[in-house]
């Protein structure tokens, strides 16, 4: 067996849990799939461990009914806000019980390696569904003063918008889902679920995890299928009054166009091509290893990536050996082996797409320092890479990737407006990062960066703190009061007395 001996029967736990053919979860009850099944495939070995329904318009259409009459029902529109709270912390403690388990479902569905699926997809959820939890009991509003002649007593208060469609990417499924579908539920919606159909199976598990912790039924309801199917007929359908899409700017840009005669409510949560800055006076023992996992951790396919790599001079040459060296010790293959790393990419036309950017950044003059090749095994795996002599024009530096490739480019000039101007010069506006010990430094690349999060020294998720994108990385934020605020409507109050 690949698992060490105190994993080996977790994963076959979690085997056992998927195998099982899935059907669509509408209003508590599962529902057998009408058409051809999907097969899903662990990507570290090409092979089937399960399949889902394949779902369209009939059943996106019940999924919506179910969760519209649950929200317009006494059940859920009178529930205390204190009881929403307590349904999501006994589902948040549901997840923590189940914890090694839904990790190796991750790994097994997603690739993730087991480690950081159980440490930051499984941990992260559960620190996601716990926060937005709080939220329940603190939506308010506020009282203002009113100036028009009379006797008046105003203020406002925030309602859930109705139906929130959810639609999850692939490279995350489990935090995604759970921060997304506790943030809802926290402001009081109710919820159509559409899974990745690459990497469906944790949020199949989390739809039986919520009917376990007591939810009404029609609270949550998850329908699968392809994206050109099921996804567009969510972001069609007419009774959905919020969708909240994490994916492709492609895919968001979409949606817009789909959802803009009905003024649908959206947020989007979009690509990335994050800039890392390193200062001369940075901390190099400590960047090194974050930078390095900063882009090959999870196989770079994270929206949030470093994937961009600015080197001052002074410290170009013992960052990029330091770098490689990390990388070439990074063990690469199948997530459930003791020790590995990076795991696969999610499929065999991801690892195409990566390999191809790998190709043009050689083609337009960048060279390897190391990586560069897909290991000759069954997987759809890809070494870490590193390229040098890169420009800004180049398309490794200017598309996404999604895969563990670093660019790297060097900088001389210390005038911090102008290096601003560099890391600015993308399409995108999701995260960015800075490794210095000056303070000046930190505060004036803070301001200056045009990124929706700007972390200085480290990285990681603080789901207290906004998250989104500027520029072509999205629309909204997710996470801190804005991410459950995002699942309702603002109404304004006079009453005259």
């Amino acid at each position: 067996m690949m698992e060490s001996t105190g994993n080996a029967a977790i994963f076959e736990q979690a085997r056992a849990r998927i195998a099982r053919p899935f059907g669509h979860f509408i209003n508590g009850l599962w529902e057998a799939g009408s058409g051809e099944p999907i097969a899903v495939v662990n990507p570290a070995t090409e092979q089937p461990i399960g399949s889902i329904a394949a779902g369209g318009e009939a059943e996106v259409d019940r999924a919506v009914a179910a969760a519209r009459q649950r929200f317009e029902s006494a059940e859920w529109t009178r529930m205390p806000a204190a009881e929403r709270e307590r349904l999501l912390l006994r589902l948040a403690d549901l997840v923590e019980r189940d914890h090694d388990e839904l990790a190796a479902i991750e790994t097994l569905d997603n690739g993730m390696p087991f480690a950081p699926a159980r440490m930051m997809a499984v941990g992260s959820a559960i620190s996601a569904i716990r926060y937005n939890a709080g939220w329940a009991r603190r939506m308010t509003g506020e009282e203002a003063p009113v100036s028009v002649p009379g006797r008046w007593h105003g203020y406002t208060s925030r309602e859930p918008l109705g139906v929130a469609a959810l639609i999850v990417p692939w490279n995350a499924p489990f935090a995604i889902t759970c921060n997304k579908v506790s943030a809802a539920l926290a402001a009081g919606c109710t919820v159509v679920l559409k899974p990745a159909e690459l990497a469906p199976m944790s949020g199949l598990r989390l739809a039986e995890l919520v009917q376990e912790a007591g939810f009404p039924d029609g609270c949550l309801n998850v329908v699968t299928g392809l994206g050109a199917q099921a996804g567009a007929a969510l972001v069609r359908h007419p009774g959905v009054d919020k969708i909240s899409f994490t994916g492709s700017t492609a895919t968001g840009q979409s949606i817009l166009r789909e959802t803009a005669g009905r003024l649908t409510r959206v947020s989007l949560e979009l690509g990335g091509k994050s800039a890392v800055l390193v200062f001369p006076d940075a901390d190099l023992e400590k960047a090194i290893p974050a930078v390095a996992m900063g882009i090959f951790g999870n196989s770079g396919q994270v929206c949030a990536a470093g994937s961009r790599l600015f080197l001052h001079d002074s410290v170009f040459d013992r960052f990029v050996t330091g770098l490689v060296d990390f990388a070439e010790k990074l063990m690469v293959g199948p997530g459930d082996q003791p020790g590995v790393a990076l795991g696969p990419l999610i499929s065999a036309g991801q690892k195409e797409r990566v390999m191809g950017y790998i190709a043009a950044g050689k083609a337009e003059g960048a060279q390897i320092a190391t990586g560069g090749s897909a290991p000759d095994e069954p997987g759809y795996f890809v070494k870490p890479t590193i390229f040098v002599d890169t420009r800004p024009d180049m398309r490794i530096v200017r598309e996404e990737i999604f895969g563990p490739v670093l660019s790297v480019m060097r900088f001389s000039d210390d005038n911090l407006e102008n290096l601003a101007r560099q890391a600015n010069d993308s399409i995108y506006g999701l995260s960015a990062y800075v490794w210095t010990r000056d303070l000046s430094t930190a505060h004036a690349m803070a301001r200056y960066l045009r990124a929706g999060s700007v972390k200085v020294n480290g990285s990681g998720m603080e789901f207290a703190l906004p998250f989104g994108g500027f520029k072509q990385s999205g629309i909204g934020r997710e996470n801190g009061r804005e991410g459950v605020e995002a699942f309702t409507e603002k109404k304004s109050v006079m009453i005259g007395w």
